[in-house]
């Protein structure tokens, strides 16, 4: 019986022996999109007041959880009984994420304006309707973002038991929902950790410095992450297609990868920009007509 009872705990110990490496080599996998994925996340959580910005974090943290909550299982079944629906999500998703990268440099080069406008802007930001706005957007960037992550890593254990494949993809998973609005909780707070130190040393010393320098370097870090977000939002949509699609894959093969996936990302981009506008406009004139 004891013997028994042993041999049942070697069992567990050597299943979680072998989710540890999987889950070790799938994270490393799905490290160029958990960079990308902290980028985007990083940017969309950023732009409101203070005392809104960990409110709203939470927000999409919990709606980040629910999307991965939904993929994994769907993912597990849909490789089992119908994988060919996998790389239509993904698709589908890439036409959104590079709809929305391309629209925000669109919006930025033709339709940006300055002055009064600008601070209008930052009030309607702060608005409620804005706020919730901005987080469905970023809920619905994660689900795309999650399903490249949950897929990857899939695809590292494919040929592993399912419930080797379900302990992998779940840990990763949430890996990728912890690290990313962790790290990215960090960043948003940066300049009240910066406020407090300058507080506590009553601006004198080696801790007013860094509190300083947290403070300074935070509108600098957010300008970045906006234009690497943007930048990522385009190379991810570029890469879903050219990994999907076998003729892009194809196409043009002695050019760099990073290249290639950003101008793939790019064209389709400013194709489905184009599109939205076309149909905005179509509907406009229907309505005007009626």
């Amino acid at each position: 019986m004891a013997s028994g009872f042993f041999a049942v705990l070697d069992d567990i110990g050597a299943l979680m022996d072998d989710v540890a490496v999987s889950a070790k080599v799938a994270a490393k996998k799905t490290a160029g999109i958990l960079g990308d994925d902290l980028a985007v996340n990083a940017e969309k959580s950023t732009g409101f007041l203070s005392s809104r910005e960990l409110p709203v974090l939470w927000a999409i943290t919990k709606g980040s959880l629910v999307n991965k909550l939904i993929i994994v299982p769907v993912a597990l079944l849909l490789n089992v009984f119908f994988p060919v629906a996998i790389k239509v999500i993904l698709v589908l998703g890439g036409i959104y994420l590079a709809y929305e990268g391309v629209e925000k440099v669109v919006e930025y080069l033709f339709h940006r304006q300055a002055g009064p406008h600008e601070a209008a802007t930052e009030v309607v930001e702060e608005s409620e309707n804005a706020e919730k706005t901005k987080v469905r957007s970023a809920i619905t960037t994660d689900f795309i973002l999650s399903i490249e992550i949950v897929i990857i890593a899939l695809g590292s254990v494919l040929e592993e038991g399912l419930w080797l494949q379900i302990a992998t993809v779940s840990i990763v998973a949430l890996l990728a929902t912890i690290g990313v609005y962790g790290i990215v909780a960090l960043i948003v707070r940066m300049d009240d950790a910066g406020y407090r130190l300058i507080q506590r040393s009553k601006g004198k010393g080696a801790l007013a410095s860094l509190g300083k320098l947290l403070v300074s370097s935070l509108p600098v870090v957010i300008k970045v992450l906006s234009v690497v977000g943007t930048i990522a939002l385009i190379l991810v949509s570029g890469g879903i297609f050219v990994h999907n699609i076998d003729f892009i894959h194809h196409f043009l093969p002695g050019i760099p990868s990073i290249i290639k996936e950003f101008g793939v990302g790019l064209i389709a981009g400013l194709l489905a920009v184009a599109l939205v506008m076309l149909l905005k406009k179509v509907i406009q004139l229907f309505k005007r007509k009626a």
